[in-house]
């Protein structure tokens, strides 16, 4: 492998409006719809809400999918979000309704992590390096 071993990630949800609402006031981003990429858009059975992303930076970007039979929350996958100081974000989990798992916490020289459960089940990370 020549380069990150990640690149895209989803969280399948099952309410779109309450999770991009629940993102959006948490990491204070604008998600944006991705169009179905299937040639028949009448037999469209998911909708994406994409997370910003700037190609020329590193990391990897997402989107959050709502796909019928697709199952939610309880999943073994976590995703981090980078942040500039985890406890901000951590912050707000609540007041968006998620759930705050675990405060800001060091993780030793690779900085600090904070765990949340979003509105769909998911849990998810935020990580810092202060």
């Amino acid at each position: 492998m020549n380069s990150n071993p990640v690149g895209w990630f989803e969280i399948y949800v099952e309410d779109m409006p309450r999770a991009q609402a629940f993102y959006e006031s948490v990491l204070k981003v604008t998600l944006e719809n991705l169009e179905d990429p299937s040639a028949d858009k009448s037999q469209s059975a998911f909708s994406m809400q994409a997370f910003p992303s700037d190609m020329s930076h590193y990391g990897a970007s997402g989107a959050l999918v709502h796909m019928e039979g697709a199952p939610v929350g309880k999943n073994s996958t976590l995703v981090y979000f980078s942040c500039d100081d985890c406890a901000v974000e951590a912050g707000r989990v609540t007041a968006a309704g998620g759930v705050l798992e675990r405060e800001k916490m060091a993780i030793g020289e690779y900085g600090f992590i904070a765990l949340a459960t979003d509105t769909e089940g998911n849990m998810i990370g935020f990580h810092s390096q202060q």
